[in-house]
């Protein structure tokens, strides 16, 4: 399986892009990338994009449990955008470890993302 993550960031808003699994390896790069952006511009808006997306390895989970914990004030806006269920799932489960609001999207909404993820 093809591991992948991109991090594209424009001021206050940051793409993410994932493909198979994250790991912790993933955290050591999206990590720093987003205390820098907090520091830069305060709360931060998130376009997470999933494609061929298969969760997280163990450490990455951990990993993710300890961002959800420091940066759960820090997002304003998150959008999911996904292909499966599951991922539409994701949406539901993240609510209750973040103040964000959080849409999720279908990964034929793309365009449809990043203008809610931008608007005001």
């Amino acid at each position: 399986m093809n591991n992948s993550l991109e991090v594209i960031s424009s001021g206050k808003l940051l793409h993410v892009k994932v493909t198979g699994k994250l790991t912790k390896e993933s955290y050591a790069i999206f990590t720093p990338k987003v205390d820098q952006l907090v520091q830069e511009h305060g709360k931060l808006r998130i376009l997470f994009e999933m494609h061929d997306f298969h969760g997280w390895t163990a450490g990455a989970l951990w990993d993710d449990i300890k961002f959800d914990m420091k940066h759960w004030r820090d997002i304003e806006r998150l959008a999911i955008v996904g292909e499966s269920k599951w991922e539409q799932g994701m949406a539901t489960f993240c609510k209750p470890f973040t103040m964000a609001k959080i849409q999720y999207f279908d990964h034929t909404e793309l365009d449809k993302a990043k203008s809610w993820v931008e608007a005001d």
